[in-house]
């Protein structure tokens, strides 16, 4: 079988809804693996919160950051991180009305508050072991990949109005994933593949989340998963299973990578 690359998102994709993989995906990723294929993450999660699933699943290609920080075996193929212009302009307005940020680059994230109660609940939501810092000037000498937005779907048109050079997308009902202008997993995933000299028609991708909709359009093989969002649906070629229902394993039988 041609060598295909096969791209995975994390968050209600490879793990269901209480953060755990399907014993079904991993052995279906094994299986792939050991036919030769090239297995990759995309996810809007930092390098630091998924090392421990690359680790179970052997996989060292990744799109981390929603497509502006790309790995492959340890080699960086491709960054974009936020110019720190518009970080400032960003901070000013978050700050003006009370809603925290979270600054990441490749290895950690830090808020500029030191508590608050919608922030904790977002981070809570993922499930991850890596402590938030507290610096409020960490942009300031740091390459940001990806920052953290804590309000409310009321309050997000006021932030895309007032820093108009940057994407803002929702991820939880408390808190949107903020990235340079047009930076996207499609955008990581497109400097991924010309370094690795894959064509399209090779190259196969599983989402399900808002954040997913322009790889799910961009690449020549999508699958959005049973439990995805109805945008990730309509964007994908394919839908398969709800990921608790062995969808990944479902979705891979279901475009012939597995039997």
């Amino acid at each position: 079988m041609q060598k295909k690359l096969i791209i995975f998102d994390i968050d209600g994709t490879l793990y269901n809804d209480e953060k755990q993989l399907p014993a079904s995906t991993k052995e279906a990723i094994q299986t792939l693996q050991g036919e030769g294929h090239e297995i990759a993450i995309a996810t809007g999660r930092s390098p630091f919160n998924f090392k421990d699933l690359r680790e179970v699943l052997n996989i060292n290609t990744f799109v981390g950051f929603n497509g502006q920080y790309v790995v492959r075996d340890g080699e960086i193929v491709y960054k974009n991180p936020i110019k720190r212009d518009l970080l400032e302009q960003l901070t000013v307005h978050a700050r003006k009305h009370g809603h925290p940020l979270i600054y990441m680059d490749h290895e950690g994230w830090y808020s500029n508050v030191e508590e608050h109660a919608e922030l904790a609940e977002a981070i809570d939501s993922l499930k991850v072991n890596n402590k938030v810092g507290f610096d409020p000037s960490f942009y300031e000498n740091n390459e940001i990949y990806q920052t953290l937005l804590f309000c409310k779907n009321e309050h997000e048109a006021a932030y895309k109005e007032a820093v108009d050079q940057l994407d803002f997308v929702r991820w939880h009902q408390y808190s949107v994933d903020v990235l340079p202008l047009g930076g996207s997993k499609a955008m990581g995933i497109e400097n991924l593949v010309k370094h690795l000299g894959v064509s399209p028609e090779h190259v196969y991708a599983f989402g399900d989340g808002l954040n997913d909709v322009e790889m799910l359009t961009y690449v020549h093989n999508s699958v959005a998963m049973g439990n995805g969002h109805d945008l990730a649906k309509k964007a994908a070629k394919f839908v398969t299973k709800d990921v608790g229902e062995d969808g990944i394993l479902h979705g891979l039988q279901l475009v012939g990578l597995l039997k």
